[in-house]
């Protein structure tokens, strides 16, 4: 009955994906009503606070988006890169990795791509190289970042947050490990495919006049007023504030109030401080700069917060309801196996990751498998990179948007589909970051 049940989560999971957006929130939905009706298991633990967590910052870097705020950091960044642009394989990475960092949302990196393409395109580095290293930086960056959905997850009182790990334990081993995992990926990138000027598609692609091969190029600038300007910069101080506050609070335990609840003293708890801060951050955002709240539910940040909280509903609760369940199963079947090789447990990460198309879902449905196990929380933190595997099949839409930026063509789906330009930064920037993460919780 187990792996019928096994089946059931799987094809909803496989069914989900296939249809994207919310569709893997209704089919993951679908299969819990499977589960539940079906099957009569108990239901899980919906993932409420994780889907609050999510509105919070999603709703707080829509306000951003909507006060000019994202095109403001996107101007930033594109000077930075134009300063540098032999650099832009280390470099274009780097940018990505900050800026989805700061906002918790690797979705950023859309605004991102063009620019490290064209710089690429124009200083004659193999465009594939700061491109595919870039989308890989913006998902590792969501494992270290204080204000992601990923993170959030993984803090809340039912997972780790309830066995004594905090905010900083996180960022300790996670910034330092995605970081350098980046920074490999991207020394390994410069020597993967031939230079751009013997590449045969771009020299095809130079033949047939696709692509302007001058200097010079028109480029359309909209004029920006001052006013507006303005209120750009205050909606990012804001943003950045309620990050820095985010971050202080989790690694300050002291510094979050304590409350007498049945005469017990219990401290607020990170989920409840990330809601109210990131919720009035997006309140002071749309106050400071007069912006209409009707265009920041408009915007691509918030359509696609909205459908990650959808689809998190639905897999998050019916994997829950699912390992809940038939715990003891898998105790009497993995646990030995796990607990003497906890990297299984990441390759089961990588894998359900692949699936999942969403470092959230992942942790809030394999992680309480992982706990259960008894598995050491800081080796479980040490995991967390383990989670963006989604770049091993190419239709995740940053992946899809980078192969379709690079107006040269080296940035390619390969002939057999997982053979494509992603899989080698990929590959080296997990590992790579799974293993630094390991070496740094040996000295905690």
């Amino acid at each position: 009955m187990v792996y019928i049940q096994l089946f059931i989560v799987l094809a909803a999971i496989f069914i989900g994906a296939k249809k994207g957006g919310i569709g893997l929130g209704i089919w993951g939905m679908i299969g819990l009503a499977i589960l539940v009706f079906g099957f009569g298991l108990a239901p899980g633990n919906a993932p409420i606070d994780v889907m609050l967590m999510i509105v919070a910052v999603i709703t707080a870097a829509s306000a951003l988006q909507a006060a000019g705020g994202l095109d403001y950091l996107v101007k930033v960044a594109e000077k930075i890169l134009r300063k540098n642009p032999n650099a832009i394989t280390f470099l274009g990475p780097l940018v990505c990795y900050l800026f989805t960092f700061l906002a918790g949302t690797g979705h950023i990196a859309y605004s991102l791509l063009p620019i490290i393409s064209e710089i690429a395109t124009e200083t004659k580095v193999r465009p594939e190289r700061p491109m595919s290293i870039s989308v890989i930086a913006s998902q590792q960056a969501i494992t270290a970042s204080p204000i992601s959905a990923a993170t959030a997850a993984l803090l809340s009182t039912e997972l780790l947050g309830g066995k004594g790990i905090e905010l900083s334990d996180i960022l300790m081993v996670c910034i330092p490990a995605t970081l350098i995992g980046v920074l490999v990926g991207a020394f390994v990138v410069n020597f993967v495919g031939v230079d751009l000027k013997d590449d045969p598609e771009y020299q095809k692609r130079l033949k047939e006049g696709l692509i302007n091969n001058s200097d010079e190029k028109e480029k359309e600038k909209e004029t920006i007023t001052p006013e507006q300007d303005r209120k750009s910069l205050i909606s990012v101080i804001t943003f950045i504030s309620g990050v820095i506050l985010v971050v202080l609070f989790g690694s300050i335990p002291s510094m979050r109030p304590s409350f007498v609840i049945d005469g017990e003293l219990i401290k607020m708890g990170m989920p409840a401080v990330i809601e109210i801060v990131m919720m009035s951050v997006a309140g002071f955002i749309l106050l400071f700069t007069k912006t209409n709240t009707e265009k920041a539910v408009r915007g691509s940040v918030f359509i696609a917060g909205m459908q990650a909280v959808i689809a998190i509903f639905g897999i998050a609760w019916m994997g829950d309801t699912f390992f809940t369940g038939n715990i003891d199963f898998f105790k009497m079947h993995i646990e030995q196996v796990v607990t003497s090789y906890p990297f299984l447990f990441a390759v089961a990460l990588f894998i359900m990751s692949i699936l999942l198309f969403s470092q959230a879902a992942t942790v809030r449905t394999l992680y309480p498998l992982g706990i259960a196990l008894g598995i050491n929380p800081m080796a479980l933190v040490a995991m967390f990179p383990a989670v963006n595997g989604y770049f091993f099949i190419p239709n995740y839409p940053t992946v899809v948007a980078a192969i379709n930026f690079d107006r040269t063509g080296t940035t390619r789906i390969g002939k057999y589909v997982i053979n494509h330009s992603f899989q080698i930064p990929g590959f080296v920037a997990t590992t790579v970051a799974i293993g630094v993460g390991y070496f740094i919780i040996t000295f905690i």
